[in-house]
């Protein structure tokens, strides 16, 4: 009730220094600030009605928020369309607004090495270079006014005189019809929001993995497969450590959590496929309570623009979280047996979602003290908190690539340390937020480094289904109050 509550006042707080900000901005800043709130009434009315012990009805709630992101999305449009016909600036509400180096520097390390970005140690630029790049400037596209050396390359202070996407993929065009295959171009906003230029060396490229580094990945790949059977044998009542023989026992659980994990990865790696785009191999971690807590994944190479961190993160947390579903959902169908696993009922008010799930599906079974589930409910359980865990909005997590790619660096640099306070916070009473946080500060804190075109943001479809994740993330999470359980009828 009190973390209920909690997030409540914190939506409420959050939605009311947005309007304080957005009110300079006159009607472009009221209508953008209606995106976020259409955005986050749902969240408001589940959550606020949850803690005064209201239930709402499931499907109601599912309609809110389709409902939501529709009128999201032509809340965006419209704003556009203001934009277009207004000289006044667009409200900062969705992009985070870093400065040159901050910009360039995050997360500019290779996978568990700390070694920087390799760089040829280029000369400074040539004479003719920099003429060549002064050359593919325009004054309907970018007008460059200063030229400040960086790097190997230059920094190009000036004005964007078009669309940010359509400038910088002419700019590119321009530049590799003038300097072949020589400079890699970036478009990046400054402090005051405004484009700039930045041309680096084509030497400039990101780390792959050693030899070592994959090496590692297999051993944790081993280690990862060796703890989802115990943790599938502890489930069924008995230690495989201590009873190797029952091996074919713990198989088959086992390996429904090792499908969730590599579905995570494979929908990372598909969508990285489509846009030419280099991972690292996944380090899966190894976990005793839960099998794994899926993989770290590294991205070695530059993204062309924000979309493509979205889709490759959006992908894979689709994909577990989508598996996850259908093994609860057939589980639930399933039960109750006569066969599975015997669970506690109390065990449903571990999570919002799965807790109301089961409440559709199980009935009045919620109300006894003990049912009996077929193990595919465990499973997709297992799944969604895996799945959950790398949604939250922190580094390299599903969900912190997420929020980098909507709302921008600065943006995501914040949230990682509220999520990391956050969960110090729940290792109060729950010391599974407690190894999370570690893992979060000492592997995936760090941001990814920015794409080509930093300027563009993500359309709001994807900024739509990026909130619906983070908020079924939430739902997964948070459990349900004492008193709401027992008005639903979970737990004897």
């Amino acid at each position: 009730m009190i973390i209920t509550a909690g997030l409540l006042a914190g939506a409420i707080a959050l939605l009311g220094w947005g309007l304080y900000r957005a009110l300079p901005y006159g009607k472009l800043g009221i209508v953008a600030w209606l995106q976020t709130l259409v955005l986050m009434l749902p969240w408001l009315v589940v959550f606020g009605t949850l803690s005064v012990g209201i239930v709402l009805n499931f499907a109601a709630v599912l309609f809110s928020l389709v409902l939501s992101i529709v009128a999201y999305i032509a809340l965006g449009r419209w704003l556009r369309l203001l934009a277009a016909t207004s000289d006044a600036p667009l409200p900062p509400l969705r992009s985070g607004r870093p400065e040159v180096d901050d910009v360039l520097t995050p997360s500019q390390t290779t996978p568990d090495s700390g070694e920087p970005l390799t760089t040829s140690a280029p000369p400074a630029l040539p004479p003719d270079d920099l003429q060549g790049i002064q050359s593919i400037f325009s004054i309907d596209t970018y007008f460059a006014t200063e030229y400040i050396p960086y790097k190997g390359g230059v920094i190009c202070r000036g004005n964007l005189r078009g669309d940010a996407k359509a400038v910088h993929a002419t700019l590119t065009e321009r530049l590799q019809a003038t300097l072949p295959d020589r400079y890699r171009l970036f478009m990046v906003p400054n402090s005051e929001g405004k484009a700039v230029v930045i041309i680096l060396p084509a030497t400039t490229t990101v780390a792959r993995s050693t030899l070592l580094q994959k090496l590692t990945a297999v051993l944790l790949g081993v280690a990862t497969l060796g703890t989802c059977l115990e943790t599938s044998s502890v489930l069924q009542g008995f230690s495989l450590l201590n009873t190797p023989g029952l091996f074919q026992r713990s198989l088959p659980l086992a390996l429904c959590l090792v499908l969730i994990a590599g579905a995570r990865e494979l929908g990372h790696w598909l969508m990285a496929q489509r846009y030419d785009a280099k991972l690292s191999p996944p380090f899966f971690l190894p976990a005793w309570q839960l099998g794994t807590f899926g993989a770290v994944t590294r991205i070695e190479s530059f993204l062309k623009n924000r979309n493509e961190l979205f889709d490759i993160a959006a992908a894979g947390a689709i994909a577990s979280g989508a598996l996850s579903l259908l093994f609860l959902g057939i589980g639930l169908v399933l039960s109750p047996s006569s066969s599975g696993l015997e669970v506690p009922t109390i065990f449903f008010q571990g999570s919002i979602l799965v807790g109301t799930l089961s409440r559709l599906f199980l009935g009045d079974h919620l109300q006894s003290e003990v049912v009996v589930v077929h193990p595919l409910v465990i499973m997709g359980w297992l799944g969604l908190i895996i799945t959950a865990l790398n949604l939250m909005p922190a580094g390299q997590l599903d969900g912190g690539r997420i929020i980098q790619a909507i709302y921008g660096i600065k943006t995501a640099e914040r949230l990682t340390w509220i999520t990391l306070i956050v969960l110090g916070l729940v290792a109060i009473v729950n010391p599974l937020a407690l190894y999370w946080a570690l893992i979060i500060l000492l592997l995936q804190r760090d941001l990814d480094r920015p794409s080509l075109d930093e300027m563009t943001e993500p359309d709001d479809t994807r900024a739509g289904l990026g909130l619906l994740l983070l908020f079924l993330m939430a739902a997964t999470l948070i459990p349900l109050a004492p008193g709401l359980a027992g008005q639903l009828g979970i737990g004897g």
